[in-house]
């Protein structure tokens, strides 16, 4: 969410920040709905303070009985009150328009993000780890599952398309991958292991944007809560309507859950395979910090899951995504790309994004700074930051392309030994 007052103070930079986005300049209709707001709270106030006037005065006319002018001063009460009803219920309109406009308005892009206007025009800032080569030609995932457990069509019988059964050892590797990111994280990164609600309600998955944009992207429940896309959404809710002492910033919290989403805006996309899911698991990585902090912070997150990748041996890349391809909530997100070599490119296997305050209106997430630099008593709002530490099914498709064998077995990495129960190889049915 926006801040009206700093569109106020300057309308042009807002509106720079929009055209990098490559929308259309907006400060103007958001101004006049304010202004509008504005007058009739001041209209209000005004019949307020005329009204106390008004019924003190009439006391005093009671007092020395001029019922004339009691009356009189009765009826003007009387039709204050029938305006100040009007005013403030257009006033209340004004302020819901004014706030469902706010709402529909995507983060501005921080000063070093690129412009462009889709994947093509994302920045590369770094590779870790050469691609392996084979004697022999690597397969898709989709064509080297199934004989190892990945059960393509039965998850398709049971529950539809983008529905998948992992079975006896694809399904052992898949918990590994989980179990190993979570103690990672939590161990070594300082992550706080957190087990959130996975069904959120309206307000929750407003403060983290997903409604009302992207409601076509969620499963709804018959009570009406909403099936988390990503543990992002309760994570950073945790921050909801409350007041942090500096002292406690950062908080950083990670959760391994499921996660659901309906894949609205994919369709045709990934039909194939294990990469585009309606259900999955995910480690995600929240953090709670201050203005301050928060770019360090985001460094700080996207090395945590970096570093998953790295201790697998799975070749990446760092991208910086640009303004075109940056998620509604984020000011600055850096994508994590893992080679698949079936397929012979990087794939997105992690977003680390940093939403600056954007989130935090909406949830009315705040600190109080240890040194009162926002005034005596005051408080601010925090930034929140979320990233994948990593999506545990893309990583399983990772592991099973970059570790595989020419007879089709897959070598499981070395790190996950200790989470496999002795299971050092996938071996695909006789």
């Amino acid at each position: 969410m926006h801040d009206i007052r700093a569109i106020r103070d300057d309308p042009a930079a807002f509106d720079t920040g929009l055209a990098k986005r490559g929308l259309a300049p907006q400060s103007a209709g958001l101004l006049q709905l304010d202004e509008v707001r504005r007058a009739r709270m001041t209209e209000a106030q005004a019949l307020q303070t005329r009204r106390n006037e008004a019924s003190k005065a009439i006391g005093a006319a009671k007092a020395r009985r001029d019922d004339e002018t009691a009356q009189a001063l009765m009826a003007e009460v009387a039709e204050i009150k029938a305006r100040m009803g009007a005013i403030e219920a257009e006033a209340a309109e004004t302020q819901a328009a004014l706030d469902t406009a706010l709402a529909a308005i995507p983060n501005l892009p921080a000063a070093d993000v690129p412009e462009g206007e889709d994947e093509a025009g994302n920045a590369e800032q770094k590779r870790w780890g050469s691609p392996r080569s084979f004697d022999f030609s690597p397969r898709d995932h989709a064509d080297l599952g199934p004989p190892l457990g990945v059960d393509f069509e039965s998850g398709g019988r049971i529950a539809g398309t983008r529905f998948t059964v992992l079975r006896g050892q694809a399904a052992r590797l898949h918990r590994a991958l989980g179990q190993f990111m979570l103690d990672l994280q939590t161990t070594e990164n300082g992550y706080s292991e957190t087990w959130p609600p996975l069904l959120v309600r309206d307000e929750a998955a407003f403060g983290t944007t997903q409604l009302p944009k992207f409601r076509d992207d969620l499963f709804q429940t018959t009570d009406g809560r909403w099936l988390i896309p990503t543990a992002e959404v309760s994570l950073t809710n945790l921050a909801r309507e409350q007041i942090q002492p500096e002292s406690a910033l950062p908080m950083r919290l990670a959760a391994l859950t499921p996660c659901f989403r309906s894949e609205a805006g994919a369709a045709g996309r990934d039909t194939r395979g294990f990469i585009r899911q309606h259900q999955f698991e995910k480690v995600e990585l929240v953090s709670i910090t201050t203005p301050e902090q928060s770019d360090a912070e985001h460094e700080r997150m996207t090395l945590a899951a970096e570093t998953i990748l790295e201790r697998l041996g799975l070749p990446y890349r760092r991208m910086l995504l640009c303004t075109g391809d940056m998620g509604f909530a984020a000011r600055k997100t850096f994508d994590l790309e893992v080679w698949l070599p079936g397929q012979d490119t990087y794939r997105e296997i992690s977003s680390c994004s940093n939403c600056g305050d954007f989130q935090a209106r909406r949830m009315d997430a705040r600190y109080k700074p240890a040194d009162g630099t926002t005034g005596r008593g005051t408080t601010a709002f925090v930034h929140t930051l979320n990233g994948s530490g990593l999506a545990v099914g893309r990583t399983f498709v990772a592991v099973l392309e970059n570790y595989q064998q020419a007879d089709g077995s897959v070598t499981v990495p070395e790190v996950l030994l200790p989470y496999t129960g002795g299971m050092t190889r996938l071996v695909p049915d006789a």
